[in-house]
């Protein structure tokens, strides 16, 4: 790699998204300047660099943007090799890998966010059971493994652990208790806390998430 390039990453504390490039350029010991965006004023350069969606985290990389985090975490993996990879070797592996990032974004985030910023009714309750069966079968896909990978800490996991931010609200706004129904994906969260620090260097406290939680909600009118 060239010792000229340049690395930014346009990011929001909170975003798991944001998390999830973090974690991949600890991982990789690479140095980059972190530019902090308000989501109510964007900026110009976010604007220009994610014209289509406008939204973070995005990449610069030598003046090139590079955008959605899971794109963005493949990027990094490909580019910075001289670490351990995030993905399998074998192409099958790289193939369910994928497969179960793709799964997050699609079955936890979305009913995740229902759940947290809609008043309780019909579809709050249906949230509510999807993120738990979509738990428990990613539960499922980790069995009795350290990591989603195996022995090694991987692209799953990336993509993954930063939903455990939110833990705390899911139970706290959906009365759910994830740790008591998925006690397996619970301990592997606080073990890649307690075992990664490219994990726990970038993670917030989860009474922050849920402050933060707390605030949206009145501001979208799901609470007083």
């Amino acid at each position: 790699m060239e010792k000229q390039e340049e690395v930014i990453l346009l990011d929001f504390w909170a975003s798991m998204y944001g998390m999830r490039v973090r974690i991949a350029l600890a991982e990789k010991g690479v140095s980059y300047e972190h530019r902090e965006e308000d989501l109510r004023n964007k900026s110009q350069l976010l604007l220009e660099m994610n014209p289509v969606h406008k939204k973070i985290p995005v990449l610069i990389h030598n003046g090139k943007p590079i955008c959605e985090s899971s794109i963005i975490v493949e990027y990094i993996d490909e580019v910075w090799k001289d670490k351990t990879s995030l993905f399998p070797s074998d192409a099958y592996g790289k193939a369910r890998a994928r497969f179960w990032a793709d799964f997050i974004d699609k079955k936890v985030f979305q009913p995740g966010r229902t759940l947290l910023y809609t008043a309780k009714g019909e579809e709050h309750e249906a949230a509510r059971k999807d993120l738990m069966d979509s738990l428990k079968l990613i539960e499922g896909e980790l069995g009795d493994k350290p990591y989603f990978g195996g022995e090694s800490f991987g692209y799953v996991d990336v993509c993954l652990i930063p939903f455990y931010t939110r833990f705390r609200a899911y139970e706290t706004f959906g009365e759910l208790n994830v740790e008591g129904e998925c006690p397996a994906l619970t301990a592997w969260a606080k073990s890649c806390i307690q075992n990664k620090e490219s994990v726990s260097n970038v993670l917030p406290e989860s009474l922050k998430m849920l402050g933060l939680v707390q605030q949206m909600r009145k501001i979208r009118g799901v609470d007083e």
